[in-house]
């Protein structure tokens, strides 16, 4: 008989009880699978194990042994049906209630939405908003723009679409009116721009002067097809868009790219257009990383003194009331959550229930302090047994896989933080046994492996032994492109288990039934109040999960810490520039440069407006102001007479660039040092120009430094000694010596070491090798080149930049070519061919000796002519049987076809140039 349940949803608990009352995760292990050739054996691969499509010849006959996860069973049998802290049961303020509300429904007329924003958005599945929202919308002056805004809900509660709805608003009221939504990460850049893009899909902007609307109609010039709608550019570093600020009407950037866009507005007087500005991860402001830059955003909006809403939110905001002062804005806090949460504590094998967080501390606390397990007040209702399996010797680990795969077996998703590859592919032996697969699901992991397979990085080693059981990791060190295929698969359903690295919590929203927290450290750091709240606010989708489940696995050793880490509040934001980064100092260089200051009052007016006047006592930022200007004017970037700054060629260079002042500095020696002497008989000195300047985590490989010196040319050992790089130094490296970085100048010599090392790899993408192949020979992961040949392009730009600033107009054309090749991974004669889609590096090579020498070649070519020169330039070559060799073909022709109509597009741009030419 189905045992009451006190809230009106199964739980992943609940789902296997009702099938049995131990909870066996996976079936027995079977054997090791034999090899191909031996025929004679009993023990034949089931029909799951032979639908395995892709295999290297060595790795046959050398697959590890399934694993049996450990069995976990009930102890309590109310346990199951508890009323969780997030219970939508609960009344508060925020939860629906049967009564009908007029105002949750988009369509409300005093939001002021137009019919066709609100359809988009039913079509996307927003019917109607929460109650939070909804008195959230209606605060004091935020609906006319006429207030700021600071709010705070956490991760899932529905935060962004109330941002979206007043940045949207503002947009609509006025067709010359811009918005910009600042990101902290490039993948939420990505996906942000495609969900926005769906909602303005077909709206509208009528100009709400009717003169001005009837003089256009008459007007002489043709407008523009896309002058009405609304346009959604995304801004990001290494991006392909070199849009400018009239290309767009809303622009979703980086922190980067958003403080770029807003110093060119204002000094180019364009600013008054700007009408939003939306600040998501509000609570990354005191970071002096990257996050500083919101608060260089807002203080410049808000010493401007124009009509511009600007709206700043955040799961993990503390002191919200300061936030508040410094925007002069509204504030709103919730707690609400659309899909409830159920929270547990594992604890050498045991899982104790904790139905909020207080309940969660009290049994740390309890574990803690008590020897006796008898003796606890709070017992476990749940046991995961131990495993016979050596792998699984660690309990935490044991009870990781053990929920895992439960889960999965239960038809839900994943998350487990911490272990990555380690964990996947353990995870993936104890799901190993598919047999009772749907065969569907087992063709669509199948493709997902082709797909992964046809990029040009080729197929990971783990992710080929981990996607058949529906198992895979998601980190930084894998490319772009294989992201976004597993991100995908696993939203879809196709991927049950994801393992990954806390960048996932805040990098992209990928929501899971069942969180899992492998010990409360990322490394060997503990983590923070606020990255623990990401990862565990990724429990529960909306419309897919009635209920998300959270587990923190924790080590006996740890739990003291545990404890501290459950008792501590999320950390006060105060501002990031008077750090040892020494921030304020681009601060006062970009409003001087911008002319947003030009005296001592207008400085002092700017400071008292930053979230930095409210963190310090005043006599202590006065003299950070005092000793930065005086900094400021010893680098060389702004001079003063009477107490007016101005900006020097080089100050406004280095703003131009974006560049922070110590590497602008930096930048302008090594400059300096090139127009005397530069290396023109190779491509090594350009390249070491591009190189970003800013990245001092890099590791070098001082084995493989000295090799690949020992094999550059003439020309490449003039650049290293006309840098300073010396050959014996680096050997010394090489045997075990150590980079000394205690002086100014030793800590600028690691940082050309570095730097160089750096232009190195640049150097073989420029030349074609693949990205797997760099990373392979400087053993780094694949990403990291990727996100080296990404960074780069950005910092090419901004050196461009800097280059035309100062009328270096040579180097500038030289840079941005290389900057080009760097972007192609390929030698100049493949550039043009690098344009189309899919034509990179190695494959554009093969194209050209195949005959296909230029744009016009392709595109006038059959796809089917193209799927040999595909299957030529794939990474590596595989053992295909027939079916999947059909399959695979199936998948090539539709990339070729892809590759024409991208290469027709080009071609027909070209003749149209052309035409107009002569």
């Amino acid at each position: 008989m189905e045992p009451p349940r006190g809230i009106l949803h199964k739980t992943t608990v609940e789902s296997t009880t009702l099938q049995q009352r131990t909870f066996h995760t996976t079936t027995l292990a079977g054997t090791k699978r034999p090899h191909p050739d031996d025929t004679g054996s009993s023990n034949r691969p089931s029909t799951a194990e032979r639908a395995v499509q892709f295999q290297k010849a060595s790795a046959i006959g050398k697959e590890l042994p399934e694993l049996t996860a450990s069995t976990i069973e009930a102890i309590d049998s109310d346990s199951a049906t508890r009323i969780s802290e997030y219970s939508q049961r609960r009344a508060v303020p925020a939860t629906p209630t049967s009564v009908v509300d007029r105002s949750l429904s988009l369509s409300f007329p005093r939001y002021g939405l137009p019919n066709s924003l609100v359809n988009n958005l039913k079509a996307l599945g927003i019917q109607d908003i929460y109650p939070w929202q909804k008195q959230c919308l209606l605060g004091p002056g935020l609906l006319n723009g006429s207030r700021n805004l600071v709010y705070s809900a956490p991760t899932g509660g529905g935060k962004s679409l109330v941002a979206d709805i007043l940045m949207l608003k503002r947009i609509l009221e006025d067709k010359d009116s811009k918005a910009l939504l600042v990101l902290p990460y490039v993948a939420l850049v990505q996906e942000k721009v495609r969900w926005l893009r769906n909602i303005v899909h077909g709206l509208k902007r009528q100009s709400p002067n009717k003169d001005t609307s009837e003089k256009e109609q008459t007007s002489l010039w043709q407008r523009r097809a896309d002058e009405d709608s609304v346009r959604v550019v995304g801004f990001f570093g290494g991006g392909k868009v070199r849009a400018t600020w009239s290309d767009f009407d809303i622009g979703v950037c980086t922190f980067e790219k958003a403080n770029t866009l807003i110093n060119t507005a204002i000094n180019e007087c364009t600013i008054t257009n700007l009408r939003s500005v939306v600040l998501d991860e509000l609570h990354m402001v005191d970071d002096d990383h990257r996050g500083y830059l919101m608060e260089l955003i807002a203080t410049k909006l808000l010493s401007l003194e124009h009509e511009v809403q600007i709206v700043g939110m955040s799961a993990t905001l503390q002191n919200i009331d300061v936030l508040s002062r410094w925007l002069n804005a509204h504030t709103y806090c919730t707690f609400y959550r659309p899909v409830p949460i159920e929270e547990h504590l594992v604890h050498e094998g045991k899982i104790y229930p904790a139905s909020s967080t207080s309940g969660l501390l009290k049994t740390a606390s309890q574990l803690a302090s008590c020897s006796d397990a008898s003796q606890l007040q709070i017992q476990p209702m749940r046991i995961v047994h131990p495993s016979s399996h050596k792998e699984f010797k660690d309990p935490v680990l044991n009870a990781v896989v053990a929920l895992a795969t439960e889960t999965a077996r239960s038809g839900f998703g994943a998350l487990v933080f911490y272990g990555c590859e380690f964990n996947a592919r353990l995870i993936s032996r104890a799901l190993r046994n598919t047999c009772s697969l749907d065969p569907t699901m087992l063709e669509k992991r199948q493709d997902l492996l082709a797909d992964l397979r046809s990029l040009s990085t080729g197929l990971d080693t783990t992710l080929a032994e981990t996607i058949t059981s529906g198992v895979a990791f998601h980190h930084a060190g894998l490319t772009t492109e294989e992201r976004d295929l597993i991100a995908s698969a696993y939203d879809s359903g196709v991927l049950k288990v994801l393992t990954a690295t806390c960048s996932l919590a805040a990098g992209i929203n990928l929501p899971a039934r069942r969180v899992i927290l492998h010990n409360a450290r990322m490394g060997r750091d503990l983590i923070g109040p606020s990255m623990l709240r990401q990862m565990r606010g990724r429990a529960g989708r909306k419309g897919k999960d009635e209920i998300g489940e959270t587990y923190l696995c924790c080590r006996k050793d740890d739990l003291k810490d545990v404890i501290e880490l459950m008792h501590a509040e999320l950390p006060q934001i105060s501002s990031g520039l008077t750090t040892e980064r020494h921030r304020i100092q681009r601060a006062l260089l970009e409003i001087i440069v911008i002319r947003l200051a030009n005296s001592r009052d207008t400085v002092l007016d700017y400071i008292q407006r930053t979230l930095l006047n409210l963190s310090i006592a005043p006599d202590i930022i006065e003299s950070h102001v005092e000793s930065s200007l005086r900094d400021l004017a010893e680098m060389g970037f702004i001079h003063f007479e009477a107490d007016i700054y101005a900006a020097t060629q080089l100050g406004r260079a280095v703003v131009a660039s974006s560049l922070e002042p110590e590497d602008g500095a930096f930048v302008h020696r090594e400059m300096q040092r090139a127009l005397r002497a530069f290396v023109m008989d190779g491509e090594m000195h350009v390249l070491y120009m591009f190189t970003p300047v800013h990245d001092s985590s890099v590791a070098i490989n001082w084995q493989v430094f000295r090799s690949e010196m020992e094999r550059l040319d003439d020309s490449g050992l003039r650049v290293m000694t006309f840098l300073g790089l010396k050959p014996t130094q680096v050997n010394k490296m090489a045997q075990g010596g150590n980079l000394k970085e205690t002086t100014a100048e030793e800590k600028e010599t690691a940082r050309i070491y570095r730097r160089f090392y750096l232009a190195l790899q640049l150097r073989d993408i420029c030349n074609e090798m693949p990205i797997h192949m760099v990373s392979r020979k400087y053993d780094v992961p694949r990403g990291a080149v990727q996100t080296l040949a990404q960074t780069c392009q950005g910092f090419a730009a901004g050196m461009v930049k800097f280059c035309e600033q100062m009328n270096w107009g040579a180097m500038a054309a030289i840079l941005d070519h290389f900057s080009d090749r760097v972007n192609a991974g390929a030698k100049s004669d493949l550039l043009a061919l690098s344009k189309v889609t899919f034509i990179k590096s190695r494959t554009a090579r093969v194209f050209y000796d195949n005959g296909f020498k230029t744009v016009a070649a392709i595109a006038n070519a059959d796809p089917k002519e193209l799927v040999p020169v595909l299957m030529q330039a794939q990474p590596s070559k595989v053992r295909l049987k027939s079916k999947d060799e059909q399959k695979y073909e199936e998948k090539l022709l539709a990339k070729a076809k892809i590759i024409a109509d991208s290469a027709n597009r080009l071609w027909q741009m070209e003749m149209m140039q052309q035409v107009y030419e002569e």
